[in-house]
């Protein structure tokens, strides 16, 4: 992301980290507010903002959700976060955000994942942190139609993984999580820094089709943490082997 391109951001929210992700590029629109049309192998650039559920509703209407790109939400001056990534296109990534010095409960407890804004799409919101609880697995699904991304979406599988496990709770019947108190920051011994499978379907502007959702689904989710040594002490054993 060029300095110029954060620092526009940055003006609409706070920035807790920057990941950027090399890849094989034609897509030079690194704003994660502005729109784009991408081909397969494409680097695409995108935000996920922490806040409080509300706060992602215009007047607090709850069947009124906006975009983080709407300056109609001024969470600017609200008490929000914000994470940008720039993943390959179709290519099955595993992004993290670092907990030891942010704490998503202190910003309002959940996310929102997003990007564009003429063509605005946004996820809807996902709970991550409260002050009893942490949600430390997730699995986020960009859908593009012809190269334009359409919709977010985090795809949840029930809390089947954390079934009869008592380290975990099940928060809602569609969310492991743990508690916080047992968070490293917290005074814990776990690491509680959040991991996100990320995938794509749909089809690029070339109406080639966007092929990571499906092999996510045959891995099943949480599988792709197997496949990151370094994170698997982090990640894996300290939940005993769960994963």
């Amino acid at each position: 992301m060029t300095t110029s391109a954060a620092a526009r951001v940055a003006a609409m929210m706070a920035m807790v980290m920057v990941m950027i992700v090399e890849a094989a590029n034609t897509n030079n629109v690194y704003q994660p507010c502005a729109d784009t049309r991408i081909e397969r192998w494409d680097g695409f650039s995108f935000g996920i903002a922490f806040s409080s559920r509300d706060s992602f509703f215009y007047n607090q209407n709850q069947s009124h959700q906006l975009s983080p790109c709407d300056r109609r939400l001024s969470l600017a001056s609200s008490n929000s976060q914000l994470a940008l990534f720039r993943p390959k296109v179709d290519e099955i990534s595993l992004l993290t955000i670092n907990t030891s010095t942010f704490q998503p409960d202190s910003y309002g407890g959940y996310m929102v994942a997003f990007a564009g804004r003429k063509y605005a799409a946004r996820s809807p919101p996902a709970f991550v942190a409260n002050s009893t609880y942490i949600v430390t697995s997730f699995t986020l699904v960009l859908e593009f139609q012809k190269g334009r991304l359409e919709n977010l979406y985090w795809k949840r599988d029930g809390c089947a993984k954390c079934s009869g496990n008592s380290a975990f709770v099940c928060l809602n019947k569609q969310d492991c999580a743990i508690k916080t108190s047992s968070c490293k920051n917290r005074g814990g011994f776990v690491d509680c820094s959040i991991g996100i499978q990320l995938a794509f379907s749909g089809t690029d502007k070339h109406l080639s089709v966007l092929n990571s959702w499906y092999e996510v689904e045959n891995l099943g989710q949480y599988s792709l943490y197997g496949l990151y040594s370094n994170l698997r002490d982090s990640l894996t054993s300290q939940y005993n082997k769960f994963f």
